[in-house]
This record gives structure tokens, C-alpha cells and sequence, in this order.
């Protein structure tokens, strides 16, 4: 009796848990989807025997002995090596861009810099969670190119450069800034499991989602009142 391929999928982000339902049914193997750190453990990973760990949006570092013991794919947001580094999807907004790469690589010790299985093209339109919900069929198409075309890795080519990932203090609105750059602040931090854009007003934070712009450069966007808290002034 022949043995079935089994493939794991780790991630905690609605838009990919809905992705996985609705890609891996087209996709050879047992497919297995693992939501939460808990359920990352040697023991269970060593009873599946993965042959390959997908990771669309984890937010934790995976323990070095897994990635050494089985091939770990992660999914980054930039054109690599241009961009290693944490959140890629604000730090390319703010710099103006408005089209990039989804990167498929495999997961080494240092961060981002791992052997390249894929890229395809991916448009920064919109909100962040616009923009990871157009990505998550991405995913599935490279894992589809990975697994069934048994895409070898290459290695990085070109300049590298690093994105600093952001704090929660920093999705203050700026002070200056033109209705077309309030309007990008606000959509990028547009997202579930983002600090979303804020000022302080006489002791409330007011929080801006839901931007638009109009064909005269107008900016509106929703508006909620959240009390600020009464140690630092900073809600995290």
C-alpha cells in the first residue's frame, strides 16, 4: 500500500485558516492545519513526518530544531533580499510603493534569508487586510508550484536591505502630512491583529479605519472612541 504525502500548514490569520479550507482540497497529499503556538511540537510533528511545514502568517520564531529537521516554508511580503525583516506590508507603503513580490523561502537560522522557492507579483492596493486576503491564494499557488513541480531553493541574489519592525507607539498619526499619506497610514494598519491608526484627544484615543479618498482629494474615515488607559497614555 502506498504511503500519503502529508504536508502541514501553520497560521493564525482568519483570511489564510480560509484559504487552507479552500486550497489544499485541490492539492495531492494529506494536508493537516495546525492554529495556535501549542500545536507546534516535536512530538507531533515527528508523528505527521511533514515533508514540507507551510507557514502563511506565524507570528512566532519556529524553534531551530524544527527548521533543521523538516523543510519550513515561510511566505514574506517583499522582493528578497530587499526587505528582510518585520512588517514588510507598512514599511512598503510608507516608502510609497504600490506593487511588490510575495517571496516563498525556506526558513533558516537567520531571519529572511533563506534559499528562494518562488515569487509572485502582489498589488499594495487598499487596506492591509485587503491586501492579505488578495495574497492568501498566492500562497497556495506557490505551495502548488513547490510540491508538485518539487522546486529546488535558490539562493538569495542582489542587495540586501532590512525593514524595522514597527511598535504599537508608532501608529500615532504623524504630525504633518498630506491627506494622500494620512489616507496610506491609515490603510496599512487596516488589519486584523494591527494597533490601528491613532491621536490622543483630551483623554480618549481615537482610532481611523475605513479610509477613503475622493476625486478632490477629500479623506473621511471611521472614527471610534476608546478611553486611554491611565499609566502611560498608551493603549498597546
Amino acid at each position: 500500500m502506498c504511503s500519503v504525502t502529508t504536508y502541514l500548514v501553520a497560521t493564525v490569520k482568519s483570511w489564510n485558516i480560509e484559504a487552507f479550507q479552500k486550497y489544499t482540497a485541490n492539492l495531492p497529499g494529506n494536508w493537516q492545519l495546525i492554529t495556535s503556538r501549542d500545536q507546534l511540537t516535536t512530538a507531533y510533528l515527528a508523528e505527521l513526518q511533514p515533508a514540507y511545514i507551510f507557514f502563511p502568517h506565524w507570528n512566532w520564531k519556529v524553534p531551530t530544531d524544527i527548521t533543521r529537521r523538516y523543510c519550513c516554508v515561510c511566505f514574506h511580503m517583499t522582493d528578497l533580499p530587499f526587505g528582510r525583516g518585520g512588517s514588510p506590508l507598512q514599511n512598503l507603503i510608507l516608502r510609497g510603493l504600490t506593487a511588490t513580490k510575495l517571496t516563498a523561502l525556506q526558513m533558516t537560522e537567520q531571519l529572511d534569508a533563506g534559499p528562494i522557492f518562488g515569487k509572485l507579483s502582489l498589488s499594495l492596493a487598499g487596506t492591509a487586510t485587503d491586501i492579505f486576503q488578495r495574497a492568501a491564494p498566492l500562497v497556495y499557488q506557490l505551495i502548488s508550484q513547490i510540491i508538485n513541480q518539487q522546486l529546488t531553493p535558490r539562493s538569495q541574489q542582489g542587495e540586501v536591505t532590512y525593514f524595522d519592525r514597527r511598535i504599537p507607539a508608532q501608529s500615532q498619526l504623524p504630525d504633518t502630512a498630506s491627506a494622500a499619506q494620512l489616507y496610506d497610514f491609515i490603510r496599512m494598519l487596516d488589519g486584523e491583529g494591527y494597533p490601528p491608526a491613532y491621536i490622543n484627544v483630551a483623554g480618549w484615543r481615537l482610532e481611523f479605519t475605513a479610509a477613503e479618498t475622493d476625486s478632490d482629494g477629500q479623506l473621511t474615515a471611521k472614527v471610534r472612541f476608546v478611553p486611554v488607559t491611565d499609566t502611560d497614555g498608551e493603549k498597546p
